[in-house]
């Protein structure tokens, strides 16, 4: 189990997940310090996006808990689950734009429908993000379907960062981009990051991008964390596993449990 401080401004303990007889998270030990960035690593189907999805209330834990600033946050009415929503932003895999909208209304939904600010005041606000991530201010008038993948990823990335969230979640980040977007997407999401002071939670099966963004990695396989640390660290983990992942090879310990279908110690 990961240590954990009142330093902490995410903390998941004992977090489980089933779907029928299938248990996605077997246990997740994870806590993420304020104002450092974590990247959660792993293969598909591992349980990352359930932990996230867990984490966002998008799905009820069915054991665990999850604290927020040291708040319980499992369980939480309609009403005080909208009010914890307004600390998180996020950045979903493939931008997840509306086709419908201008670039500057995606940019503000959130402030619009979620905090009820004019829609011209949210306007400035939205600009002010794009400008932020690298793209002009006549980009706002355009529509997501104008934009190359690049440019819509900095699209997702200031809707994101609208409204100077305490905590961002990126969900692959650079799914879909060629190696030098990808770079330049995870440089300006350290600049964005570091600018706005804020904690952050990503995950991705990308190893370029979890040492470019990460102060610390955590490695999640068969629905538990097996490994967690600073990632200087990465390289000399110690963990068959994690080594296996990061370095892309064909032989070791995950593939032998696929053949064999043992589950991890």
């Amino acid at each position: 189990m990961t240590v954990s401080s009142s330093d902490d401004k995410l903390q998941l303990f004992g977090v489980k997940k089933a779907f029928g007889s299938n248990g996605v998270l077997q246990g997740v030990d994870l806590h993420v310090p304020k104002g450092k960035s974590l990247v959660v690593i792993g293969g598909s189907g591992t349980g990352k996006s359930v932990m996230l999805k867990c984490v966002l209330g998008l799905l009820s834990p069915d054991e665990g808990s999850i604290m927020v600033d040291g708040r319980e946050t499992v369980g939480l009415d309609a009403k005080e689950r909208d009010k914890l929503m307004r600390k998180f932003g996020m950045l979903f895999q493939g931008a997840a734009l509306f086709d419908s909208m201008k670039v500057w209304e995606n940019v503000a939904f959130g402030l619009i429908q979620g905090r009820g600010i004019d829609r011209r005041e949210a306007q400035d606000i939205a600009i002010e993000k794009l400008i932020a991530v690298g793209l002009k201010e006549e980009v706002g008038e355009l529509f997501p379907g104008e934009l190359s993948g690049g440019m819509q990823k900095r699209v997702g990335l200031a809707r994101a960062i609208a409204a100077n969230p305490e905590i961002i979640f990126f969900d692959e980040p650079t799914t879909g981009l060629d190696p030098i977007m990808a770079d330049v997407i995870n440089e300006l999401i350290v600049k964005t990051v570091k600018e706005l002071g804020a904690t952050t939670l990503s995950i991705t099966h990308d190893m370029a991008s979890a040492r470019k963004i990460a102060d610390y990695v955590a490695m999640i396989y068969q629905g538990r964390i097996v490994w967690h640390g600073p990632v200087g660290d990465l390289d000399n983990s110690g963990n068959e596993y994690v080594d296996q992942f990061i370095h892309g090879r064909a032989e070791g310990p995950i593939t032998d449990d696929e053949k064999s279908g043992r589950y991890a110690a």
